[in-house]
């Protein structure tokens, strides 16, 4: 068979392993800067170097120390993309100015509006709830929404990550936009109020105060409880079945979703590479990836959630746009600072 012929089949082939979205052969080297952690991601890789011949070069690091890395290589930066988690990093770079616009077709028509910069400029390709989580035993009247965190017959039951984490601003901020700021200042300071500890620790130590009874109520992503759902999580897996769970506000807005997304470097030499890596982790086959691999959920809302995921159970998701969110992100510092959460 003649090299031709070879790239042919095999570009054929990838056609029908990813889902018919993505299905072009090409050359080169992508280089990815990316703060993406998570191990099930080197099979993303792989699957796309196999179905195009493209030979990814990652630099991994935490999310700000790339973007200002990216700022500080300027014109001359190598990156093509970055990856990162929660909106309001992606919306960081975008003001960073590391990132540019760009124009996909199959971006346009796989990824949800609602979930994509409004200048194009970054992409969420996973997604994951920002939810109530309490001890069955202790609660009987749990809160049915995040406004309900606020509400003083929860005083001293409430764990919560701190006001620096990306996950809790990226969620005051949506409480702005949804609420507006002055309803927003009065539910951050109903929620120290209540606090049970002083915020500390990870999402998954939010979920394990639940089991050690430090606190009743707290809130985490989705993908920490259904990876211990999924398998082993020291302190969490084995009383599990202790904690409920409620997806809040579903007779108003929906659960807030926050993002694990991308976009593709300002001054990014395999500008057309980067493009298609983008396009792929649209394509059925890396969104399965994101569940399967990650607990997450899916970006396009036509690929299946994983078995762990789908325990959670149905829900609506506050379809509020994530880049409006992301510019809430310095009144919701400002609104933190205030209120004294730490």
């Amino acid at each position: 068979m003649s090299l031709n012929s070879k790239i042919s089949t095999l570009a054929l082939a990838s056609a029908a392993v990813l889902g018919g979205s993505f299905a072009v052969w090409a050359e080169g080297e992508l280089n990815l800067y990316s703060s993406r952690h998570y191990d099930t991601d080197e099979r993303l890789y792989s699957d796309f170097t196999d179905a195009t011949g493209i030979t990814i070069n990652r630099i991994e690091g935490k999310a700000d120390e790339l973007i200002a890395r990216m700022e500080a290589e300027g014109a001359n930066s190598p990156a093509d993309i970055l990856l990162t988690v929660d909106t309001s990093r992606l919306e960081r770079a975008k003001n960073a100015g590391v990132l540019q616009s760009i124009d996909s077709a199959i971006l346009e028509e796989r990824i949800p509006a609602n979930l994509q910069d409004s200048d194009n400029q970054w992409f969420g390709f996973s997604q994951r709830a920002r939810i109530i989580f309490y001890d069955k035993a202790d609660v009987q009247d749990p809160p049915m929404d995040y406004v309900s965190l606020a509400d003083p017959k929860y005083k001293g039951q409430v764990c919560h990550r701190s006001s620096s984490n990306v996950y809790s601003q990226t969620l005051l901020s949506a409480i702005i936009e949804n609420h507006g700021e002055e309803a927003a200042k009065s539910w951050a300071q109903g929620v120290v109020d209540n606090f049970a500890r002083e915020p500390e620790g990870g999402d998954t130590d939010q979920l394990r105060g639940l089991v050690s009874g430090e606190c009743d109520v707290s809130i985490s992503n989705t993908y920490y409880f259904a990876r211990a759902l999924r398998k082993d999580v020291s302190g969490l897996s084995s009383d599990i079945d202790k904690i409920g769970v409620v997806f809040p506000a579903q007779d108003a807005e929906g659960a807030h979703m926050n993002l694990s997304g991308g976009g593709v470097a300002a001054h990014a030499p395999n500008k057309e590479n980067a493009i298609k890596f983008l396009e792929y982790l649209a394509s059925d086959q890396a969104q399965q990836y994101f569940s399967a691999g990650n607990d997450e959920f899916p970006a396009v809302p036509s690929v299946p959630v994983s078995e762990s995921v789908a325990k959670l159970g149905s829900y609506k998701a506050d379809d509020v746009s994530l880049s409006d969110v992301a510019k809430n992100v310095p009144a919701a510092q400002k609104i933190f600072n205030e209120v004294g959460w730490k």
